[in-house]
């Protein structure tokens, strides 16, 4: 009896065009994770209705990369809403000015030069000035991810995969621990990254 994962299906239709190929190949049984009917969306008018159930404290996970394919009225109107505590899980943290030689606040840097932005969990940071001033000066929380785990851990988490293994940054700080998350008032670790679980396959 032959078993085939199928991991993403978001129609039925497809779903059971896939059960018809697979009873012309045979396959008898097979497993499907994340599968689900097409949704009744929602459709809002307004960007402050669409986040509108948006609380403190919240996790959100924002598209784009750099300052390209970001949800720019999403995040104004997050800034209207006035939201605080957030964690954010996007490539970056847009861009931000300390004076005026600086670039203009875009994208994230929305939130981070109103301090609404709590802990970011990003690959790439360096593009805004406000937001490393923050972070050296112990006000929010990070933790660095290199690109293409940050892109697993986001795909694995929608799949529902509670954990998987790379060899990105294999004896680095990110695996070994130690890497300042959050500095405090005079510029001392306060909060380190935690060790990553090893482990060697076939040598």
């Amino acid at each position: 009896m032959a078993t085939v994962c199928k991991r993403f299906c978001r129609e039925r239709a497809t779903l059971q065009a896939t059960k018809s190929i697979f009873g012309v190949l045979g396959v008898t049984q097979y497993r499907g994770f994340s599968l689900s009917a097409i949704q009744n969306v929602k459709r809002c008018e307004t960007p402050l209705e669409a986040v509108r159930d948006i609380t403190d404290g919240s996790k959100l996970l924002v598209g784009g990369f750099g300052l390209c394919g970001i949800p720019v009225n999403l995040i104004k109107a997050l800034k209207i809403k006035e939201v605080k505590d957030l964690t954010v899980i996007s490539n970056n943290v847009g861009s931000g000015k300390i004076n005026d030689h600086d670039d203009p606040h875009h994208g994230l840097g929305i939130l981070a030069q109103s301090h609404q932005i709590k802990k970011m969990i990003a690959s790439f940071v360096g593009g805004n000035k406000e937001f490393e001033r923050q972070f050296l000066a112990g006000e929010l929380e990070l933790e660095l991810t290199p690109q293409g785990t940050l892109a697993e851990r986001i795909r694995a988490g929608g799949a529902g995969i509670p954990a998987f293994y790379t060899p990105t940054a294999y004896g680095t700080l990110i695996h070994k621990g130690g890497a300042p998350v959050k500095y405090n008032k005079k510029g001392e670790i306060e909060i380190s990254s935690k060790s990553k679980e090893s482990r060697s396959f076939d040598g």
